[in-house]
């Protein structure tokens, strides 16, 4: 029998332009296409070819015509600051059509680039509807990276205006933004003619005159601004991702097609209704923050909530209740590591209890691996569907997900479930061979991408080509592997550099790692490759112990060790895991087992920009040396 998911999506293959086509009737255009896809320039494909528009009208001043001026578009609830605050959507239109005036004022039109680099506050949400606004390009940057990350980005986009704060806040520790700006401005050769930056009452900011400009006072004196019509075609932002190279790559998304698939994933994947409190609790500096803290909720006439703390320590791990119970949230969106960090620290989730959480309906976890045991606690605890979805910073929205809008499949736990409409998601093996059930190949998506996806990189379309497309002709390389199964369930199981090779065996580390997170004592888990001369790769463990275990560190490990023997075999030729305190992470969630891999293997490795704590890294360091691999490798060697 068929439901609606199937009917979606089978049409979305069929009949994409009929299907989008369709979807856009929920935007607001200035002026109609002219083609739903354009297939002229094979294949680089766009969406709502003729296509005007404007993203910040649809986000913003259509819901004040249509009445919902006095509904809250954005709730700042911020624990680190002890502030919430409510900006309806008529106050959000005026102060995003006065700091678009303020940019005007600094010489910014139609097509000129802006950096955005600011902590999780309403004014970063307003910077980049400003942008929108003008059609002006937006580049958030992750506010806090270090100067010559940052600097790398302004050379490539080369900015107008840089939008920054004074300062941002980690939990309780004050990051003064300004002097990481100016040091970035000094070691970038192209030099911005202005900044704005908004003085927090945490850090004041020193002004250099003529270049840097005060927000409120700017804004207080700017004249508002009306939206400008761009092509559906037109840049709406740039988002840069890390690049195998070093040199980051400038992910571009586009406006029409963008707010059509946006606007559509909050009803038919998030099953959001408009006037519903919707919390992506994330940061505006990943796609994440821009998919479903702005434009998404925004574009749907929800209420989203910005909020500026963590899972845990603000200020404890009853964070993510409070906020739930306090705003009445209806669905929240996080990474597991989240999820990880609060079972972690309140494993039977006695925090729980003293909050009313009935207002939420789904949790969806994205980001990361969502591991079964992490699914099967929130499951167990919050009594709601609990989604876990797979997409990336290229996609800008779900690759495969459980689409509560449509059709509520089972879940099985380790699995996002189904390719989302508009997806034709297939696996081929290295030979470009389709891969039977089962079968673990390379992810990849038959082209044209649907709408919302990317179109390029900033100023590198060969680089695009061969970094995405030249590898499966006809295909978009996801860079996971993965199987789909007789039922039609995805299952990434790690990117495919994540795949090692295990005296000829190709083992999934993901996998692994899906074993140790099963053990009960264990909260989080990471699984590396490292090197070995007779088998040319082992795969080495470390695992962080939930809170309140009585065993010792020995009998856990012998545990994990046989029970992954146990689960995937002896083939896995899983020996090596190690007992941490703590995994080091982006500030996003993201574990980074590329540099423990360079640690266990005692190369030159570069200090992440995004990294959560470098202090854990030392760390990890003296962990590895304690079982023989790192620095204590290297001289064992010699």
């Amino acid at each position: 029998m068929t439901n609606a998911y199937q009917q979606a999506y089978e049409r979305s293959l069929k009949d994409p332009e009929g299907f989008w086509g369709e979807a856009a009737g929920a935007i607001t255009w200035i002026k109609p296409w002219t083609k739903v896809l354009d297939d002229s320039r094979k294949p680089y494909y766009r969406w709502f070819a003729g296509a005007e528009c404007n993203t910040c009208f649809n986000a913003v001043d259509r819901h004040v015509a249509e009445g919902r001026g006095a509904q809250p578009a954005i709730i700042y609830d911020s624990p680190v600051t002890n502030t919430v605050r409510t900006i309806t959507y008529a106050e959000l239109k005026d102060q995003v059509a006065r700091f678009a005036g303020v940019l005007r004022g600094l010489g910014v039109d139609k097509g000129d680039r802006v950096i955005v680099y600011m902590p999780m506050v309403p004014e970063a949400a307003v910077a980049m509807l400003a942008c929108a606004r003008l059609g002006a390009v937006h580049s958030v940057v992750f506010g806090g990276f270090a100067s010559n990350e940052l600097a790398t980005r302004i050379n490539d986009a080369k900015p107008k205006v840089i939008v920054s704060a004074s300062c941002g806040i980690e939990t309780n520790r004050v990051i003064p933004y300004k002097p990481l700006l100016d040091h970035a401005i000094e070691l970038a050769e192209h030099k911005p003619g202005h900044t704005v930056i908004l003085q927090r009452p945490q850090a004041a900011a020193e002004m250099i005159p003529g270049r840097d400009h005060d927000w409120a006072d700017s804004a207080a004196k700017a004249a508002p601004a009306e939206c400008v019509a761009v092509a559906a075609t037109d840049p709406l932002y740039i988002l840069y991702t890390s690049g195998t190279t070093g040199q980051p790559k400038g992910v571009v998304r586009d406006n029409g097609g963008h707010m059509v698939a946006l606007k559509w994933t909050m009803g038919a994947v998030y099953d959001v209704k408009p006037g519903e409190v919707y919390w992506a609790a994330s940061d505006v500096g990943w796609v994440v923050g821009h998919s479903y803290i702005v434009y998404g909720p925004l574009l749907n006439g929800n209420t989203t909530l910005l909020y500026e703390g963590k899972p845990v320590g603000t200020p404890d791990a009853g964070a993510f209740w409070r906020v739930i119970s306090q705003h009445k949230v209806s669905v929240l969106f996080t990474a597991p590591t989240a999820f990880r960090a609060i079972k972690r620290e309140d494993p039977n989730a006695e925090l729980l209890k003293t909050y009313d959480i009935s207002s939420l309906r789904a949790l969806f976890l994205a980001g990361e691996r969502s591991d079964p045991d992490t699914i099967k606690w929130a499951q167990s605890n919050l009594k709601v569907p609990v989604v876990d979805h797979w997409w990336q910073t290229e996609t800008g929205w779900s690759i495969a997900a459980n689409c509560l809008g449509l059709h509520e499949f089972p879940v099985k736990p380790g699995s996002p479930t189904k390719p989302a409409p508009g997806w034709d998601l297939q696996v081929l093996d290295e030979g470009h061979h389709p891969c039977k059930p089962g079968q673990t190949g390379s992810l990849v998506v038959k082209l044209p991408l649907p709408p919302g996806t990317f179109y390029t990189l900033w100023n590198a379309e060969q680089r695009f080509f061969d970094s995405y497309l030249g590898e499966f002709p006809g295909f978009y390389k996801t860079a996971d592997a993965g199987i789909i199964d007789e039922d039609g369930y995805v299952y990434v199981m790690s990117r495919t550099d994540d795949i090692i090779n295990v005296a000829g065996h190709r083992l999934s580390t993901g996998q692994m790692e899906e074993v140790l997170a099963s053990h009960p004592d264990v909260a989080e888990c990471a699984v590396i490759g490292v090197a070995d001369q007779l088998k040319g790769q082992l795969p080495l463990g470390f695992i962080c112990l939930k809170a309140g275990v009585t065993k010792s560190d020995e009998q856990v490990l012998k545990e994990v060790v046989a029970l992954v023997r146990e689960t995937i075999g002896p083939v896995a030729a899983f020996k090596s895991c190690t007992v941490v305190k703590r995994l080091p992470k982006t500030r996003s969630g993201k574990i980074l087992r590329g540099t423990m891999q360079k640690i266990a293997d005692n190369q030159d490795f570069k200090m992440p920009a995004t990294i959560d704590d470098p202090a854990i890294l030392e760390e990890i360091d003296e962990s590895l040396q304690s079982i023989g691999y790192s620095k204590a490798r290297k001289e064992a060697v010699e």
